[in-house]
């Protein structure tokens, strides 16, 4: 089975630079608390990697 990360923003994007903002929108997370599913691959590996200390990531199977 394909790996898939389930990511939630925990913390607040208020002050924070333009560029994490908009990886953290590209991430499909709008909202404080909000969790999505995405694909375990190199490009979103490279987004939560960017902004990790706003995130917190698990790996599910799928």
């Amino acid at each position: 089975m394909a790996k898939k990360l389930e990511i939630t923003l925990t913390r607040s994007l208020i002050g924070r630079p333009e560029d994490q903002r908009v990886t953290v929108n590209t991430l499909g997370l709008r909202k404080m608390h909000q969790s999505v599913v995405q694909e375990d691959n190199a490009a979103i590996r490279g987004m939560v990697n960017k902004v990790s200390h706003l995130l917190t990531v698990k790996e599910i199977e799928a």
